[in-house]
Parts: structure tokens; sequence; C-alpha cells
């Protein structure tokens, strides 16, 4: 790369450049780069259930989108709109392994690099100017991704991880979109306040009631009336609607605040047997997972999502830390049965460990009764890892786990995980 003489204008005195890097239609193009022939410029769907025809459709192709799919769909919607759509079963083996590669080129320019899930990071490039000018970078990342992998991306370019993640929003696919403050006025301010990232539906609707449509109205809008309407969050909403964002890019390639797991269903369930099954096999894979990073979890949250796509979570914060599926297991069904009446049907659920702690640096309070047992229960903690590790996931299960039951289906490499899932490229690595 030819770096300009005068490479210091490009950069701010004071202040930040930020990327956003974000992966196109990301399963699809996956499955797209390796079976090119099979898949390229046709219309292809992700969806989230082996099940296809009641599944939900997860992601779909841009080719697909010009058909009218769109994520949310389940299949047999999507496949009356389009009756030639190609519909894939999901490989998380494979987007993991692909996600890696993308964001090991990124980290390459910097690193303060912070992974928000599978398919999108931001990168601090304040210091890089050795790579050259702050487009010269974010050209030569989407080129290397395009060339190297196959994969589609758009980078939004901005002095903070708020505008950086609305410019790469604003040109798809393979766009490169240069966002500043000064921009704001021009180029936000009459969209709609949900447009603003971060604030939601329901937000926008308090807004509205508040008269308080666009984002140029929400930054003319009086801040105490904000706050005494939405609290700290009011402040927030002000500042970012004049493209104002304070918030680090936090380099987290060695870190872990939680691990966690969902698994969408392929047919609605109620009953207190089968979802007990489902948590039992989500405890299972996600204390496997906190494990290979030596790590100890002190929360544990529930996530439930009904078919209406309304999504709830519950936690609770535990005297002291654990790692066995167990325990999270009897911590999870807890957490379900307190918070939830099982009137309604539900999707999908999941399960995160948060509060993280390195194993080795966490003091273990055990329980009077119980400090006996607890070598005895490592120990056979460890050889059935070992074991697993060695002859596949289903070589020691517990009996509540031989089932045919789907989420059985949550240890297989292939077809498990989210795209929030972020812990893989950390090491020790979660696959090999």
């Amino acid at each position: 790369m030819k770096v300009p003489g005068n490479i210091d204008e490009y950069y701010p005195a004071r202040g930040r450049v930020v990327l956003h890097v974000d992966m196109n239609a990301f399963y699809c193009s996956v499955h797209e780069a390796e079976e090119p022939e099979k898949y390229r410029n046709r219309p292809t769907a992700v969806a989230g259930s082996v099940e296809l025809r009641k599944g939900v459709i997860v992601t779909c192709s841009y080719t697909a989108r010009k058909r009218g799919i769109s994520t949310g769909m389940t299949v047999s919607q999507g496949l009356k709109k389009c009756p030639d759509l190609i519909v894939i079963q999901p490989n998380f083996h494979l987007y993991r392994r692909y996600s890696r590669a993308f964001m090991d080129i990124a980290y390459g320019y910097t690193p303060l690099m912070q992974a928000v899930s599978i398919d999108e990071c931001y990168l601090d490039i304040t210091g890089s100017k050795q790579f050259g000018t702050p487009l010269d970078i974010a050209q030569e990342i989407q080129s290397r991704i395009a060339l190297e992998l196959g994969l589609p991306c758009s980078i939004g370019i901005a002095p903070n991880k708020l505008l950086a993640k609305m410019a790469s929003d604003m040109k798809k696919p393979n766009g490169i979109t240069v966002l500043r403050i000064r921009d704001v006025p021009a180029l936000l301010w009459d969209k709609p306040c949900n447009e603003l990232f971060g604030i939601g539906s329901k937000t926008a609707e308090k807004l509205k009631r508040m008269r308080i449509f666009t984002i140029g109205q929400l930054a003319a809008a009086d801040e105490r009336q904000l706050v005494e309407k939405f609290g700290v969050t009011g402040h927030w909403m002000k500042q970012a609607a004049h493209g104002l964002d304070d918030s680090p890019v936090m380099e987290d390639r060695e870190k872990n605040k939680s691990i966690g797991h969902t698994t969408t269903l392929p047919q609605d369930i109620r009953n207190l047997d089968e979802i007990q099954r489902v948590f039992l096999n989500l405890a299972d894979q996600v204390t496997r997972r906190l494990r290979r990073q030596k790590m100890m979890a002190q929360t544990v949250q529930i996530t439930i999502r009904t078919p209406d796509m309304k999504t709830i979570t519950r936690s609770q914060t535990l005297e002291t830390v654990i790692d066995r599926a167990e325990e999270v297991y009897r911590e999870a069904c807890k957490l379900y049965q307190r918070h939830w009446n099982g009137e309604k049907p539900v999707r999908l659920l999941g399960i995160t460990l948060q509060n993280l702690v390195m194993k080795e640096e966490s003091a273990l309070q055990l329980d009077l009764f119980d400090y006996e047992e607890q070598p005895r229960k490592e120990s056979l903690t460890k050889t059935m890892d070992l074991l697993r590790d060695k002859f596949g996931e289903n070589a020691v299960l517990t009996a509540g786990m031989l089932t045919n039951d789907p989420s059985a289906l949550i240890r297989n490499h292939k077809i498990r995980g989210t795209s929030l899932q972020t812990d893989f490229l950390r090491k020790p690595q979660d696959e090999s």
C-alpha cells in the first residue's frame, strides 16, 4: 500500500477513528463461498430448525431479499413467496471458522478489536496510520475478506462506535461509508427515531407520545424531560441524536464476559418435561464451553421467546461460582418455573452464564456438607470432558439426554450456535 505523505491529515489530532465491519448475509454468504456453483446468485435462506418447513428463516441472501424473503419468516411462508428458494440447514462449525478468519484479517490492522457477534466487529484504528488512511484500511480489509474468503462485507468509518455502526448499514452489500459528526444533521435528522442504533420500537413509541418523531426532533428535545421519562438513557439518547458517543472499543479477544447458547425449537412447546429436557442439553453444552475457557460463572440467565417473537430474560446471581451442568440446569429450571406460568407456548430457549471469573482466581465457598464431595465431582466432570473431547459430544451422556428430542441437536457442532456467540474467538478455542 502506498501511504500518502500527509497521512496525519486523515486522523484527528484529538479523537478517534472507528471502523465497524459488518458481514453481509453472513450465513448464506458462507455457504455460497463454500459451494459457489450451487448457491451463487440463487435465492437462499438459512433456517433455524432442521425441520425446515416449520423452521424460521434466520437470514437470507440478497437475491432472496429481492424476491420478498425476509428474516423471521417461516420457511413455509418463504416458499410460498419464492418457490425456488433454497433452504439450507445451519452449520455453525463452518460459520465459526469463517468468523475467525475474517476477524483475524481485521485484527491485523489494530489490536483494538471488539467482536460483538459472529459476523461483526469494531476496530479502533486511531493508531494505525502505518497502514494508510482510514479509507485505505477499510478498502484493504474489505478487499482481503472478499479475495481470501469470498465473503462480502460493509464497513462504516466514523469518529465513534455509534456512527460507525450506522454507517455500515447505509450501503449494503459491499459498501464503505464515511459518517462524520458534521454529517449527522443532513443524513440522519430526518429519519425516524427507531433508526438510531440503540433505540428500539418500544422506546420509539414512547418518544412519539412525547411528539418526538425524528432523530432531529430528539436532538432538539428538552434533555430534562428525556431524563425524567427515561432516566440516564434520556441523556444518552440526546447525545446520540447529535452523533456523540464516547464508549470505547474494548479489546476482548482474550476476555469473556458471558457464555451463552440459545436454540430455536422446530415446533412450539409448553410441556414442562420437554422444557426441562431442552434446558438440560443447553446447560450441558454451555458449561462445556465454560470449562474449556477455564472459567466459572456466578450468574445464570435464561432466555424465553414466544412464537410471536416476544423475548424475556431472567437471571439469578448465586452466592458462589459454578461450572457444572447439573448446577446450571437446576438454576435454569428454577428461573423458568418462577417467571413463566407455562400457559403460553415457547419457541426459543437459551441459557447464558455471566459474571465470569477465571477458575484459578475463584475462591470456592463450599457448603460444609459438600466440600468432601467436591474433589470427586470435579474429577468425574474432568474425566467426562476428556472422553467427549476425544470421542465426541455423544460419548458420555446422562439419562436425561438420551432422547431423539430436537434439543439433543445442540450437541452437534455444525448446527449449534447463535450469532452472538463469540467465545470461540478466544484461546483456548471452543473448536479446533
